[in-house]
């Protein structure tokens, strides 16, 4: 990835990665880049963000430097990133930017761009503002007196958003028991009031935000959380998103996990009874379980797989017209509703799924066994990032232990686009086996390129 952005969008610690300086240039940049390509003068922005403490600063930041060469600013004020989306699609405006570092901790921001259709900006746009705010390989075009852009508060405007997600199916929800975890992040600002409407019998937990517990110890990155929740209390199944509500993951009734691989599986099977699935594909990524695949090849239906990061899913989606994909992490693309993940619209989906079939949700997902997977990380920076796809030793340890699983297992290594790390991936039959296999993959990278203990802030590369 790029210097600034990663797989989904720019992010570090707020203040000191992402500083004021950093947000207030990627905002004059964008919005010199969008005036351009939409051949507008003075382009409207639309700016949301989650519940960090860092969001006041960061959006002051942000809409001065919009504003600061001529771009219209309207703040949605606490919204989910597809909410961001689904609007700028959906109005007049010409670009949208989101301030969220997803699944990461307070301390963490982020800036994602989305363009006038709510899509993420390519690769090729990112780069040009890299090169704008890095590079200067353009001055920024600062206005002056009335050429300069304003600000007004948009925040009723999340209203067109949560109706367009009631309206994602046909019929009430009522009938299930269900936990929602948002994460004291964005969803703290929707969920109830789009379940509600829905008729759901549902019991919101972590929906009190402060600034500084956003995926503290709940969330979809403490899963476990909820299962303990849903199983101890009799609910019939337990969502949770995570900071920015764009994933989704849930539990069962008896708190076991259904992943981002379970979920689409449902969907997909469903979609393909329905004659629903077009051209009978589902696109997923290369981080998928290899049990996804094993489903897929049973139930007769095509999988399309890509890099990580829901961006290539979404573009590999658009390219050949499929219409549902994500990753095992829960960010869940709906073609027919949404530009973008949505964790929301995901846990909609799964409550319809279920009403309809009248099936326990451990019942539809066992359509898939999930094959035993083993992650480790290494703490890494942007150098041994880039030197860990590159180094003989790596690469041929990295084969020597996959030839020992005889065909029955993985290994995968990449460095994070979000995170300073470089994951390491190991799947196969035997538990036991792939931890060793991993460890030892570790072993060989740490000793190779190092550990890097005092990197704190997320590298992209």
């Amino acid at each position: 990835m790029g210097r600034i952005f990663g797989t989904d969008g720019a992010r570090g610690v707020a203040n000191t990665e992402i500083s004021c300086t950093l947000a207030m240039d990627i905002g004059r940049a964008a919005a010199m880049v969008v005036a351009r390509d939409n051949k507008v003068k003075r382009p409207l922005f639309l700016v949301g963000h989650d519940t960090r403490i860092s969001h006041d600063m960061l959006e002051s930041a942000i809409a001065a430097g919009l504003c600061s060469v001529g771009a219209d600013v309207v703040t949605l004020g606490t919204v989910p990133t597809p909410a961001v989306a689904y609007l700028v699609a959906n109005s007049d405006a010409d670009a949208a930017i989101m301030l969220s570092a997803s699944h990461n901790p307070y301390e963490f921001n982020g800036i994602k761009i989305f363009g006038s259709e709510g899509f993420k900006l390519t690769d090729e746009e990112e780069i040009e503002i890299e090169e704008i705010v890095l590079d200067h390989v353009l001055p920024y075009d600062l206005k002056w007196n009335d050429e300069l852009g304003t600000i007004r508060s948009g925040e009723g405007l999340v209203e067109g958003y949560i109706e367009h997600l009631v309206s994602s199916v046909p019929g009430p929800l009522c009938g299930l028991k269900t936990a929602i975890d948002c994460a004291n992040g964005s969803a703290s600002a929707t969920a109830a009031k789009i379940f509600e409407r829905l008729g759901a019998q549902v019991t919101i937990l972590n929906d009190q935000p402060n600034g500084v517990n956003i995926n503290d110890n709940c969330g979809s990155t403490h899963i476990e959380v909820l299962g303990r929740y849903v199983r101890e209390n009799g609910f019939d199944l337990g969502v949770a998103f995570d900071g920015d509500a764009d994933r989704c993951l849930a539990v069962d009734e008896n708190g076991e996990l259904v992943d981002g691989d379970k979920l689409i599986a449902i969907f997909a099977d469903r979609m393909k009874q329905e004659d629903r699935l077009t051209n009978n594909t589902a696109v997923v990524t290369i981080m998928s379980n290899m049990g996804f695949f094993k489903f897929a090849e049973q139930a007769g239906i095509r999988v399309e797989k890509t890099g990580v990061g829901d961006r290539y899913v979404l573009q590999n989606m658009l390219e050949h017209g499929h219409v549902i994909g994500g990753e095992q992490s829960g960010h869940i693309i709906f073609r027919e509703f949404m530009t973008t993940g949505d964790g929301q619209l995901t846990a909609i989906q799964l409550l319809w799924a279920l009403k309809q079939s009248g099936k326990k949700l451990s019942e539809l997902a066992s359509l898939m066994q999930v094959y035993p997977q083993v992650i480790r990380n290494v703490r890494a920076d942007k150098e041994m990032k880039k030197a860990v796809k590159m180094d003989a030793g790596v690469l041929a340890r990295q084969k020597e232990l996959e030839d020992s699983m005889n065909g029955n297992g993985r290994i995968l290594v990449r460095p994070s686009g979000t995170e300073p790390v470089i994951r390491i991936m190991v799947e196969g039959p035997q538990k036991e086996q792939i931890a060793c296999i991993a460890e030892e993959m570790e072993q060989t990278i740490i000793e190779r390129l190092g550990y890097n203990e005092d990197c704190k802030g997320l590298e992209t590369i």
